[in-house]
């Protein structure tokens, strides 16, 4: 009893000391909430989580996490040799293939969000405190852990109230969903941010390289600067909602900022406290760690206490003859049968079908935001409102097209009058028409779906930077070439397709058969061009012009999107005969002869 105190005050002063270290630098970092930018982009302090914030909108569902605090004196980074450091010591350096991920997570977010400042630092703290480095490193050569990691059953029994997901396909629980993996996902948010990390093709929450790439990019969204303070807590936060949770990772993430060593795969130390704990020091539950199970592993029955030998059991001892208690028993009433309370409905249980909530038009120019937010709004069947509701709009079909912050997918609740609006589209270089699916998370209603087209960028003035007039000679090559440039009410229209044709006539904009022509990689004689886009600056240069022996005048027109036309005459004809100059010479003039005619 003494040694479980005494381990008991160790703990609460350690973990007195940290937490105070990390509210202190947290105490002048809330910066003030921000709002939309000028161009409608959803910016932080439109997803920073609050108290009633739904649990699934969270990485995590708020599920539990390791509590354990670093240690006062962070180790000095050295290779991976040596008799790694015991089970038992809070922190021993992280496996070499989870830190491997963390690391390849951060190249590559550095390459797609550089705006992030993602250190690999972050994803450690939070792989740390999530799954202990998944489980001290137990994984295999291509990062998948030995054995699942899966967390208590969100039943809101202790837990958030999280309803199945997946048909039990990542945590094997039908009836409601698990944190799965090494960076513990609940279901609902690996399907729209699980990444491939590895490149063997699947996005498996159970692999430490997908896991870690997904936690950067679900880090990384809203256009987060992670090397800001706020921002770096609103990620966190989103990620699990909880102080604590953020007070933590902040210790961890100092932690390994000031060094950590990387140590052979499964020999890392385990945490012991979890933050669902109900005695502080004890066990950590068995559901987190516990392998190939989709549910809080039950806690093991205590013994009940052996009589004793000096005297028998109450109902053991034996009685006088005769005694009333020698009466034959009688059988005792039935038991009665409590029924089980009904659970009160969610607002997700009420939902009956969504409705567009004034989305009228979605169309975009190539590379521009979209003007139109779409807007849904959850309905029961009698058709009222239904408020904290999780909806997940989905970019489906073939587009580059995103939602602010390159995301394809994004999930927003609904507000009081039940409407959901989705951050602002943003359309790509590819052109044509692609869906936007609305769909209510964790409840099977039909989807609701959204078309949307993205048009080609448009020009209304072609003008011409070099003569309007070129000249080549039968069987020749001009010696000049066509530059123009774009513009749009009179500014730079950059990225316009061009198409430049040789036409019959100024009233036949038919090809011609005849006079100049282009050529393509093979040297054959091409008379259309297409697929040509102007510059940064608008302007286009358009491969050198050759001529046939046909003489004549002929027209190259070219055309974009928005009606701007340009015609380039091309003349095709022998140089002239050159005019002979009088000569200056005495002795090849016309000499001078008499006058036959008389006089006067």
């Amino acid at each position: 009893m003494a040694a479980h105190f005494d381990r008991r005050l160790r703990k609460a002063a350690v973990t007195t000391t940290v937490a105070a270290v990390a509210v202190a630098a947290l105490s002048a970092s809330q910066a003030p909430d921000v709002t939309a930018d000028g161009n409608g982009r959803q910016t932080a302090s439109d997803n920073v989580p609050t108290s009633d914030t739904p649990a699934a909108d969270s990485a995590t569902g708020n599920s539990p996490y390791y509590t354990d605090l670093p240690p006062l004196n962070s180790p000095s980074p050295a290779p991976t040799t040596g008799t790694p450091t015991s089970p038992g010591s809070s922190e021993a350096g992280i496996p070499a293939t989870v830190l491997d991920a963390y690391k390849k997570a951060e190249s590559e977010l550095r390459r797609a969000k550089p705006g992030c400042n993602l250190p690999w630092q972050l994803l450690a703290a939070i792989g740390k405190v999530e799954s202990g480095q998944a489980r001290g490193g137990r994984v295999d050569a291509n990062g998948t852990t030995i054995g699942r990691i899966i967390g208590p059953q969100l039943d809101g029994n202790g837990f958030a109230l999280i309803k199945d997901t997946d048909n039990g396909v990542y945590d094997g629980n039908s009836s409601y969903d698990n944190a799965v993996g090494p960076m513990q996902f609940i279901p609902s948010t690996w399907a729209w941010a699980g990444r491939d990390g590895n490149g063997d093709g699947k996005e498996d929450p159970n692999n430490v390289y997908d896991a870690a790439l997904a936690a950067g990019h679900y880090l990384c969204r809203y256009d987060w600067d992670l090397s800001d303070q706020a921002d770096l807590n609103r990620a966190i936060l989103s990620y699990n909602n909880s102080q604590d949770y953020l007070n933590t990772v902040l210790s961890w993430l100092e932690h390994y900022r000031k060094g950590t060593r990387e140590i052979p795969d499964g020999t890392g130390s385990l945490p012991v406290g979890r933050s669902d704990d109900t005695n502080a020091g004890a066990s950590p539950s068995p559901g987190r760690t516990g392998a190939n199970t989709g549910s809080q592993a039950p806690s093991t029955p205590s013994t009940p206490s052996s009589p004793s030998p000096s005297k028998p059991p109450a109902s053991e001892t034996p009685t006088k003859p005769g005694s009333p208690s020698t009466k034959p028993p009688t059988d005792p009433a039935p038991p009665t049968e409590t029924p089980a309370p009904t659970p009160t409905p969610t607002p997700t249980d009420t939902v009956h079908h969504l409705e567009n909530a004034g989305t009228t038009g979605l169309t975009a120019t190539a590379g521009d935001a979209f003007a139109e937010k779409i807007s849904t709004r959850a309905e029961t069947k009698a058709g009222d409102a239904v408020g904290k509701v999780r909806i997940r709009f989905t970019v489906l079909g073939d587009t580059d097209a995103t939602f602010t912050g390159g995301e394809k997918v994004a999930a927003v609740t609904t507000n009081a009058s039940g409407v959901a609006v989705a951050p602002a589209l943003v359309a790509g270089e590819q052109t044509g028409a692609f869906t936007v699916r609305a769909t209510v998370v964790g409840r099977t209603v039909p989807g609701l779906d959204y078309k949307a087209t993205v048009t080609e960028r448009v020009a209304d003035t072609l003008t011409s930077t070099g003569p309007k007039e070129l000249t080549c000679t039968p069987g020749g090559e001009f010696a000049d070439q066509v530059e123009v440039k774009a513009t749009l009410k009179g500014a730079v229209a950059d990225k316009v397709a061009v198409t430049a044709t040789l036409v019959k006539s100024d009233a036949d904009p038919a090809e011609n058969d005849k006079g100049p022509y282009f050529k393509d990689a093979d040297g054959k004689a091409v008379r259309t061009l297409t697929g040509r886009q102007t510059d940064a600056e608008g302007l286009l240069r358009l491969p050198k012009l050759y001529a046939d022996d046909t003489e004549g005048t002929y027209i190259l027109r070219l055309t974009t999107p928005g009606g701007a036309t340009l015609d380039i005459t091309l003349k095709v004809a022998e140089p002239a005969e050159p005019t002979p100059e009088p000569s200056t010479d005495p002795s090849t003039a016309p000499s001078a002869q008499p006058s036959t005619e008389p006089t006067a």
